[in-house]
């Protein structure tokens, strides 16, 4: 049986479920994309912390809002929408929280960037996640979405309820961003 017909047995039995039927279906699907919505939110927030939290928060509203997921897409990309937009509400919500001043997070994402025990990579890669950290949270989801997930910008616009033209501009300006900044630090 495949991935998709798996989810779709899930989704379409889930109302009827016991709440220990339901509990069991939340932990198949955290066991089939929780490694994968880890990376993804990783890549915005960089700390591993605040992605442990984070996932703990998505988990809980996929658990909460299960039964109204429509059918109308894959599960995953149901449950990744909820990701993003949580993740992009947490770095608002952090760039609030005691009048913290953005560019303390974002130092603080670079240092976390920089001591390697969570992303690897060369030079230029470590350039491009510092990059991203200084992106706008929008152009950051965006590139993101784009760059590492391949995703089509009709996607990625349906997920941020954005206009495509949107998140073509967005992409475009993060990209020039992400060149300038990479072409300026290597020099």
């Amino acid at each position: 049986m495949s991935k998709k017909a798996t989810d779709a047995n899930i989704i379409r039995l889930f109302p009827l479920a016991t709440k220990q039927d339901k509990e069991s279906v939340l932990a198949k699907l955290m066991d089939a994309y929780h490694d994968k919505l880890y990376i993804v939110v990783r890549r915005m927030v960089v700390i591993h912390e605040d992605t442990d939290d984070l996932l703990q928060e998505i988990w809980l509203k996929v658990w909460q809002n299960l039964d109204k997921f429509s059918g109308n897409s894959q599960i995953y990309t149901w449950i990744y929408r909820i990701a993003i937009n949580e993740t992009l509400q947490f770095l608002k919500r952090k760039k609030r929280f005691l009048f913290i001043e953005t560019n303390n997070y974002q130092k603080e994402q670079i240092q976390a960037v920089y001591q390697g025990k969570y992303i690897s990579g060369d030079e230029i890669q470590l350039k491009l996640h510092e990059a991203m950290l200084l992106l706008p949270e929008k152009q950051r989801a965006v590139f993101q979405m784009r760059y590492f997930d391949e995703l089509k910008f009709k996607d990625i616009a349906e997920i941020l309820k954005l206009s495509e033209g949107g998140v073509k501009a967005n992409y475009h300006h993060a990209v020039k961003k992400i060149e300038n900044f990479i072409k300026t630090s290597i020099d």
